[in-house]
Parts: structure tokens; C-alpha cells; sequence
């Protein structure tokens, strides 16, 4: 009878201890995660890099590297000589597709009649290229280049410049709202505006954008600054399968 309860008793203490181990299992935070929580950064997907012992973090700032421990961080490019690839350029082509289908509905659109190609952009209202690229839209539009449209303000969350971009936004004709504030036109308030432009500004972050206009191809690729349409246009058809 003793050694039924003593069994019995081992094996209630058993359960009780791979239940605790298995809920600290699945309550544990990944080292690289919990570290880079620390500075602010917001890890997505951690994945292994070609160099033994780092990985790939995509994170909300852009693409970083870490220790498996995530005691070391690591911020640059990392190139591929043999191949003579940029891995972190891939690796943020990769993210730049995925977020631009996720915002897809909240982009103001000059869509080309015939359309080959589109380009997303981020931009401002204020800067002195987003400007001349808006200028010359008809140029990319007669090109068969989509124009699509994310909001970046450049002096970041705060000021004019991002309540302007966020009223463009919620207006009743967005395009027609963006072009009157780029050619230097008086930007209308619109009340209770929940325009997502902290959304597109934390998304061209995660991009590794820092300027305007940022334009990004339809690989993922990024251009920064301005570039005429005739240029662009030559890069997507040099992107494009051959038939």
C-alpha cells in the first residue's frame, strides 16, 4: 500500500513539474528578441544568416544581425564576394514587398492608362525632389508607370508637416489634395482625420528609409532620391522576365 501512495505521489509531482516546464517553455522569450526589446527595436522574424553563428533579425528599424544569444548586434551590409550579392539588400527587398501589399489600400494612386509598370513612393509634401518628381507625373503616367503614394514626413511624428501629410490623406479627392499642397497650395483640415501616416512613416523605417523621395521597384529594390522617368522606366524593363 506504501509504495502505491509513494508511486502515486512521484507521479502527481512528475506531472506537476512537466506541466510548470512545459508552460515556462511556452512563456519564454527569445534572447535575441527580449535584447533587442531592450533598445526600443520590435524583432519580426529572426532567420539564419549564411555566416555561421549570426542571424538575419528583421526588425522595424530594417535588417540587423545578432549572436544567437543576442549579446552582439550588428549593423551594416553584409556581402555575398563570390556571388557578388548584397544579402542585406535582399533581405530588405524581401520586407519592402511584403509591407507595400499590406498598405496597398491606404496609398494615394495616379494610375497609368496603360499601365506596365508601378512604383511606390515615399514622400513629403515639403521636399524640394518629391516635388519635381510630382511635377513630371504625366512623364511617368505616359510611361505606363503607376504612381503609388505612402506618406514619409520628414521631420518625423510631430509638426506641421505630418498633421499637413495626415489632412492630404483623409481628403475627400487625396490626389487631387496632394498635388495643390506639392505645388505649394494650402493644405484643408480635415476633422476627426485617421489617416495612417505614422503607419507608412514607421513602415519606410523598417525599410531603411531616411530621406524623400524613396522609391521602391517592383522587386523590392529602393531608390534613393529622385530619378526622371525615362530612368525608371528603363530599370523596370531591365527587371522585367524576357519573353
Amino acid at each position: 500500500m506504501k509504495k502505491l501512495i509513494i508511486a502515486a505521489s512521484l507521479a502527481l509531482s512528475f506531472g506537476a513539474f512537466a506541466e510548470q516546464t512545459e508552460n515556462q517553455v511556452t512563456t519564454s522569450v527569445d534572447p535575441i528578441t527580449a535584447q533587442f526589446s531592450g533598445l526600443g527595436i520590435a524583432v519580426k522574424e529572426i532567420k539564419d544568416s549564411p555566416l555561421a553563428g549570426l542571424k538575419t533579425v528583421i526588425t522595424d528599424k530594417g535588417v540587423l544581425y545578432s549572436s544567437a544569444d543576442g549579446k552582439y548586434l550588428i549593423q551594416g551590409t553584409m556581402i555575398d564576394l563570390d556571388n557578388r550579392r548584397n544579402i542585406t539588400e535582399d533581405a530588405l527587398s524581401g520586407v519592402r514587398k511584403q509591407g507595400i501589399a499590406e498598405y496597398e489600400d491606404s496609398m494615394i494612386v495616379y494610375k497609368a492608362e496603360n499601365e506596365k509598370h508601378q512604383i511606390t513612393i515615399f514622400t513629403d509634401i515639403t521636399c524640394g525632389y518629391c516635388r519635381k518628381l510630382h511635377r513630371e507625373l504625366e512623364e511617368y503616367l505616359a510611361a505606363g508607370i503607376t504612381v503609388k503614394y505612402l506618406a514619409f514626413p520628414r521631420g518625423g511624428l510631430r509638426g506641421s508637416g505630418y498633421e499637413d501629410l495626415r489632412n492630404v490623406w483623409c481628403a475627400k479627392d487625396a490626389a487631387a489634395a496632394l498635388t495643390d499642397a506639392k505645388a505649394g497650395g494650402e493644405v484643408k483640415v480635415v476633422e476627426n482625420c485617421q489617416a495612417p501616416v505614422a503607419e507608412h512613416y514607421q513602415l519606410g523605417q523598417s525599410f531603411g528609409i531616411s530621406g524623400t523621395p524613396a522609391i521602391i521597384l517592383e522587386d523590392g529594390s529602393m531608390i534613393p532620391g529622385y530619378q526622371p522617368a525615362a530612368a525608371i522606366s528603363q530599370m523596370l524593363d531591365a527587371q522585367s522576365p524576357k519573353s
